[in-house]
């Protein structure tokens, strides 16, 4: 394993257009992303304490973002390993300062790219990671089926795949789900409606598991096998 430290970015940078989209919109907000977004990406800490990691084993979290997640990651569980990805320059660089701030800039390995093209290999691994978090990111990855099926394909099979993300909004009033889908419109978020759809079917709710949705259907909390992962990447809804 070739763990480079925080610092690096990896040769393989990918500077594709929702890259640069990603640079334009965190460029000034990732100083006041994590003050502004606590109050409503909510189950963050529910998707932590449910990692349930062992001891070394490997974690990286795609759309890592200022790296909240990851510090809250090692506080939780100080002897895994921590790898993040994202798709801004901008962000990661935050990202940085926060891990070091934390005195943990040199246990996370960060590398900038897209999420449907993540591989242990972008982090120097030979080996697949036991845990991908999926963060609020899906609703902001074109590609999410695509992110899906790499997090899968990089995942160790008896490994787990964790989201939290918005969900269908359905059970909001509904001049108020119309509204957050508007102002998240404005940050490039779209929630994924049949995703939620997906989760709560035939058997991938059954060999999977359904942690929470919260209230109205604003956001839910799932985690399941890669393989299950992968069958709900490619089910058409």
């Amino acid at each position: 394993m070739n763990d480079m430290g925080s610092q690096g970015t990896g040769s393989e940078g990918n500077h594709a257009p929702h890259a640069d989209l990603m640079d334009q919109v965190y460029r000034r907000q990732r100083h006041i992303y994590d003050l502004t977004r606590k109050y409503y990406l909510l189950g963050r800490d529910r998707l932590v304490r449910d990692l349930r990691a062992r001891e070394h084993q490997s974690i990286v979290e795609i759309g890592c973002g200022t790296a909240r997640n990851l510090i809250l990651v090692h506080q939780s569980y100080p002897k895994v390993r921590l790898y993040g990805l994202d798709a801004s320059e901008a962000m990661l660089q935050t990202a940085r300062e926060s891990l070091a701030s934390a005195g943990i800039g040199v246990k996370a390995v960060l590398r900038q790219g897209l999420a449907e093209e993540m591989r242990p290999s972008l982090f120097g691994l030979t080996q697949p990671f036991d845990h991908a978090v999926f963060s609020y990111s899906l609703s902001m990855i074109p590609d999410w089926r695509g992110a899906l099926l790499a997090a899968a394909d990089a995942t160790a099979p008896e490994g787990r795949i964790h989201i939290v993300d918005f969900g269908d909004l359905k059970g909001l009033w509904l001049p108020a789900a119309r509204g957050l889908r508007a102002w998240l419109r404005l940050f490039h978020v779209a929630p994924r409606d049949e995703l939620l759809g997906a989760l709560e079917t035939g058997e991938e709710n059954r060999a999977g598991r359904l942690l929470y949705i919260l209230p109205g259907r604003y956001a839910f909390v799932f985690q399941a096998s890669p393989a299950v992962i992968r069958k709900i990447a490619l089910l058409k809804t």
